[in-house]
């Protein structure tokens, strides 16, 4: 049985369906004026980022002038990531791709596979520095061989235990370059230089996001400079060798209980010179990581009844980070150093 539709209602129907097509013509003609770079109509480019410290980097750089997505999820480890097919497509797209280059290999395919013409390399911004992961003879005489010509970094690990799973060697580059703030203020600089010529009507917001971003990066620097400059010890013991700019930077010597790699599983002949050098520097704390597992760590610590702590690499923030962005957690990596070497 069929019914028969009231002229009037049918009328009005019809007349609401082409007022409909009506807006969304009208919405999809101001969308194409609001996506033309310069015109001053919200978020234009799509900056896309491969981790954490370069997505922090963009926010702040791009304001309201483009939207930014990072590529991998907060708690995810970035040695570790894979790629959905959308998201090799979101890097085709993308006005800008803001990434580093051997860092993730997920990354540097989809750059690749997609095309992706427009690309912002962070290590052609800032001096990567030595891996010294494969350094073991313990000796704490690195010499000449030391990348920045001093002695304050003894990224002592260990490459046993690295089997099956995800490829994180990182050859001859250490890539946490972003542990040190000086090195934030390079790539925010790059990054700027960037969208000015992607987007130059909006050169001077670019810039001034910039200068802001510059002040609080080199606040940060001094606040680490300042609060590490007179302390009982300047050796630290972590889970994870990501601290060599870090310590580079501030005159700190860093003894990792494995290398670069944080799946690496230290020997026992490993452990056994952690024991001893522990001992040596009146160490009072073993650090482990947010994003991977405290258990060696927290073994050896147990053993040499010593504390243990987070020092963060921030590779990703998660609802166990210690502070909501860079800046907050890097200041809870400052308290926790000042804590473990009694800084005054």
């Amino acid at each position: 049985m069929f019914l028969k539709m009231d002229p009037m209602f049918k009328t009005l129907r019809v007349l609401g369906t082409l007022i409909g097509v009506g807006a969304l013509l009208l919405s999809a003609g101001c969308a194409s004026d609001n996506d033309t770079p310069g015109t001053g109509g919200g978020a234009h480019l799509r900056i896309v980022t491969s981790f954490y410290p370069l997505q922090y980097v963009a926010e702040h750089i791009v304001g309201e002038h483009a939207s930014v997505e990072n590529l991998t999820e907060p708690g995810s480890e970035p040695h570790d990531l894979e790629l959905a097919p959308q998201q090799v497509g979101a890097v085709g797209d993308a006005d800008l791709v803001f990434y580093l280059s051997n860092f993730q290999a997920a990354v540097d395919e989809a750059i690749t596979a997609s095309g992706a013409d427009q690309t912002l390399d962070a290590a052609s911004l800032v001096e990567l520095r030595a891996n010294t992961e494969t350094d073991h003879d313990h000796d704490h005489d690195h010499g000449d061989d030391h990348d920045h010509g001093d002695d304050h970094d003894h990224d002592h690990g260990d490459d046993e235990g690295d089997e099956g799973g995800h490829d994180h060697d990182h050859g001859t580059i250490d890539p946490h370059f972003w542990l040190d703030p000086t090195n934030m203020v390079k790539v925010a600089e790059g990054l700027t230089d960037r969208m000015i010529a992607l987007d130059p009507d909006h050169a001077a917001d670019y810039e001034a996001n910039r200068d802001a971003l510059v002040a609080e990066l080199s606040a940060l620097d001094g606040e680490f400079s300042q609060g590490l400059e007179t302390c009982e010890r300047s050796e630290f013991i972590t889970s994870h060798t990501a601290f060599g700019y870090l310590a580079d930077r501030y005159d700190l010597v860093q003894i990792g209980i494995a290398g670069l790699s944080p799946e690496n599983e230290p020997s026992p002949a490993r452990i056994a010179e952690i024991h001893a050098e522990a001992a040596e520097h009146g160490i009072t704390t073993i650090f482990y990581e947010t994003l991977t597992s405290d258990k060696v760590a927290s073994a050896i610590a147990r053993d040499l009844g010593l504390e243990t702590d987070v020092l963060d690499p921030l590779e990703g923030i998660t609802a166990e980070s210690r502070g909501e962005d860079y800046l907050a957690v890097m200041r809870a990596n400052l308290t926790a150093l000042r804590t473990a070497n009694g800084c005054q």
